[in-house]
């Protein structure tokens, strides 16, 4: 098994070991449900950009996913953030940028408040 193949098969692993549909896994990475599965079975190949989309949406530890080797996982995931980041994609262009100027304000909020102590 060549490592495209190897590939291939793990990310279907991925999907599976998170419960995901293939098209809410698909959604996540912003690709069609054909596209996603044509990956997991093979006749596809997984470009560069989808392999760190998987790894950054799904916290997969991404010399896992190349390789085979290691946790399938990264160490120390964030739940917070991958709630933020799930609810943010959910999100229209317009109310993105708002919940970003919100960020930025915040930050500069706390900046000063912080420097204040």
């Amino acid at each position: 098994m060549n490592n495209d193949a190897g590939i291939n098969r793990r990310i279907g692993q991925i999907r599976k070991a998170l419960k995901l549909t293939q098209q809410k896994f698909a959604e996540g990475l912003k690709v069609s449900k054909a596209h996603a599965g044509a990956m997991e079975l093979g006749t596809r190949k997984a470009p560069d950009r989808i392999i760190k989309m998987i790894c950054f949406t799904y916290g997969v530890n991404e010399n896992w996913l190349k390789t085979g080797k290691g946790a399938m996982f990264a160490e120390g995931r964030d739940y917070k953030l991958e709630e933020v980041i799930g609810n943010f994609k959910k999100l229209d262009d317009l109310l993105q940028d708002y919940v970003l100027k919100q960020i930025r304000l915040a930050l500069e909020y706390q900046e000063k408040v912080g420097n204040e102590k």
